[in-house]
């Protein structure tokens, strides 16, 4: 861990920039489809003891059958470190202008063989140091051992090779800066990190012999804006624990075992991970990160976590990572005052500080930050195949002014309150992501009426594929816990979100953030008995699967779990022994799979041609009747809510086609354990205009319930019938 920030006279040994040794093609670790050319696994070396002065060999006098000895030319003897580089001109010109995508090609620690000999490169960029060092367990961290080399182009990186070191070595950098201050910092482009409250870098690699070809082949296919997109939320930590040991984690390979048939079983097109990247304190979920390019550690090694996203890729479901470019925590060992200077977050604490999470907001102005950041998110989508990224607090980065009060923001260049920087690199984001990765969605968790979030940047919007639709949430669960008898007074409450539901590309999420900090569970969030609430959140989340949109449900709530999460346990696997919580969670299922089958529910699913109110206004017997369409009108369907306790019945709705009507779903059907009020039978349409419409049918409507109507298809004439 590292020590406590200190400022001493210790003398620095002299470093001098030089510059680099036209290095020989080093042996690196594999890339992944749509990255630059594999190169070779990178070879393991053990790691050697501390360097120790070596002297000359003698000329070693070898028997010949000549009379005349033959003398050997003396063994090759390398630095401690060598002023080898991985960088070009053209490297550092990217990087200077914050154009380069791929910089964990080139920081980090790469083991390679130079001149023979195995070890690993090292190169960091502190531009404001005096010195400095690496310092591991190979040289006992001395802080004067291993320095490494300052280049001579201003670019501010420190580099070198040292010998025989290979991967599995733990380590870190001492960095003297300019004020004198004694800093011990991990590596921001690390691959792997010991396990917290641990701090130190592993040398590690990236390599994987993927065997997912055929899913990223046609990833366009599941991933595509007009293909169902189903996605459910998860956090490592407390998604299952092992029954022996309830305080240890499941390691990713364990999770692959256990989640991927179950979430395949469930129905889901795609699983979130809340974020998984290196982060020292497990209660902030995995939002306040330390190493940005490292799997946590806490669930296994890296390759591990390959194979658990390999699995769900076999399984075909898409995985879809939480990504933090918004603030990082202040650890010491961290990102936070990394030189000695701000040089990850603003020095102006009034862009630089989050009051909300007492983090720190990294400087979108500066081109090496915005690199650092770009080559972060490919690099989830490049070396572990991750097939969406969405963006974390995206909101709190817009907006100059998020959670301060007057005085303690800066106005922009305009007078305004937007933060331009910000704006500007999360364009850039975007369209680096969809440039490289085209089948690949970035989605935004946003909450404020800010402009475009999903309009692509080239018609000035910031490039997302979608956009959280938060708006949607709060007013849906505000709705749904007023008792049934006062919901006709807030009719507009559920009725509202269809004004500006095509204004984005907007995901419904009923996420974590909703059963956190005493918002119990969403089970307890609905009103009346027992039987009620399970039935409210069945017909919840009816609605949610019926609604324009892609969908998003955090993990427990799938099954009506009736505690508020608790990220330090398991979820309560135990309540599906009973029928309610069990109903539930077929009511989930059920709702996936209705959504996967019928093209009406995906195809429009941001276009407001694919939605129509047939009757929007029944706020006395709060009922909603309305339609969804697709491409093919054979494919229309007729979703009718009761958001009552009162059955009705004979009650008729107009439909969009005269013919009979089938009952495909309906949330009070008895195996979800609901009261068993079935549309049994098909309905034929009746030549009586209703709602608009000019054929209706009349039909039974349970409690507390959603029922989807489709048409059934006409009788093909005779000769059709012919084989």
């Amino acid at each position: 861990m590292a020590k406590k920030t200190t400022i001493t006279d210790t003398p620095i040994p002299e470093t001098k920039p030089v510059k680099e040794k036209k290095a020989p093609k080093a042996k690196t670790e594999n890339a992944e489809p749509k990255a630059a050319a594999p190169a070779k696994k990178a070879v393991k070396a053990k790691a050697a003891p501390a360097e120790k002065k070596v002297a000359t060999p003698k000329p070693k006098v070898v028997k010949t059958k000549t009379a005349e000895p033959v003398v050997a030319a003396p063994a090759l003897v390398l630095k401690a470190v060598e002023p080898y580089s991985r960088f070009t001109d053209f490297d550092i010109s990217l990087f200077k202008s914050g154009k380069h995508f791929k910089l964990y090609e080139k920081f980090g620690s790469h083991v390679v063989e130079y001149n023979g000999v195995v070890g690993t490169y090292f190169a960091v960029w502190a531009p404001n140091a005096r010195y400095v060092a690496v310092i591991a367990n190979f040289n006992g961290w001395n802080r004067g051992s291993h320095s490494l080399n300052a280049r001579w182009d201003s670019s501010g990186i420190w580099e070198g090779f040292i010998p025989n070191i290979g991967v599995g070595e733990t380590y870190k950098y001492y960095i003297k800066s300019s004020t004198g201050e004694d800093l011990e910092k991990a590596d921001p482009f690390a691959l792997r990190w010991e396990v917290p409250p641990s701090t130190a870098s592993i040398v590690a690699d990236t390599f994987y012999e993927w065997r997912d070809a055929d899913w990223m082949t046609n990833r366009h296919e599941h991933n595509a804006l007009d293909k169902p997109y189903s996605v459910y939320e998860v956090h490592l930590g407390s998604w299952a624990r092992s029954l022996e040991s309830p305080d240890e984690f499941l390691t990713y390979t364990q999770l692959a075992h256990k989640m991927v048939p179950y979430v395949k079983e469930m129905g889901f097109t795609h699983v979130e991970f809340m974020p998984i990247m290196e982060h020292p304190y497990y209660p902030s979920w995995g939002y306040q990160i330390s190493g940005y390019f490292a799997a946590a550690s806490r669930y296994g090694s890296p390759q591990e976590l390959m194979y658990l996203i390999e699995e769900f890729h076999k399984a075909g479901i898409g995985v879809i990572l939480d990504w933090v470019p918004s603030h990082f925590p202040g650890d010491i060992h961290a990102l936070y005052k990394f030189d000695g200077t701000h040089l990850y977050e603003h020095e102006d604490m009034r862009k630089g500080f989050h009051p909300d999470w007492k983090s720190y907001i990294f400087n979108y102005g500066r081109n090496e930050v915005r690199a650092f950041l770009i080559s972060n998110a490919l690099f989830w989508l490049d070396r572990y195949h991750a097939d969406g990224l969405r963006v974390d607090a995206v909101a709190s980065m817009l907006y100059l002014d998020y959670s301060r009060k007057h005085g303690e923001w800066e106005p922009n260049i305009y007078g305004g309150n937007e933060n331009l920087e910000a704006i500007s690199f999360l364009k850039e984001f975007n369209e680096a992501v969809y440039s490289h990765f085209p089948s690949a969605q970035t989605i935004a968790e946003e909450s404020t009426s800010f402009t475009g979030v999903s309009r692509p940047v080239y018609l000035g919007g910031l490039g997302f594929g979608m956009k959280w639709m938060m708006g949607w949430m709060h007013d849906t669960i505000d709705y749904f816990h007023e008792d049934p008898i006062h919901r006709k007074y807030h009719h507009n409450e559920i009725t509202f979100s269809t004004i500006y539901a095509f204004t984005e590309n907007f995901m419904l999420p009923f996420s974590h953030d909703e059963v956190v900090y005493g918002k119990g569970s969403m089970l307890r969030k609905m009103p009346g008995d027992e039987w009620q609430q399970f039935a409210n959140l069945r017909l919840m989340y009816s609605y949610m699967f019926t609604h324009p949109g892609t969908k998003l449900l955090f993990q427990g709530a799938e099954f009506g779990q009736g505690d508020e999460w608790d990220y330090s346990k398991s979820l309560q696997w135990h309540v599906l022994e009973y029928a309610n919580h069990q109903g539930m969670s077929e009511t989930v299922k059920a709702l996936n799979h209705l959504y996967r089958d019928e093209p009406a529910l995906y195809e429009k699913a941001f276009d407001f041609t694919g939605f129509e109110w047939i009757d929007g206004g029944n706020a006395n017997d709060s009922i909603l009747v309305y339609g969804r369409m697709g491409h093919n009108s054979k494919d229309d369907l007729v979703i009718i809510l009761n958001m009552t306790p009162v059955p009705r019945y004979n009650y008729r709705i107009g439909v969009p086609a005269a013919g009979a009507w089938k009952e495909i779903f309906n949330s009070d059907a008895k195996n979800l354990w609901g009261s068993g009020i079935i549309n049994y039978d098909a309905v034929k349409t009746d030549a009586q205009k209703w709602h608009g419409k000019a054929n209706s049918i009349n039909i039974t409507i349970p409690p507390l319930a959603a029922v989807v109507f489709k048409k059934i298809p006409d009788a093909p004439a005779k000769y059709e019938l012919k084989r």
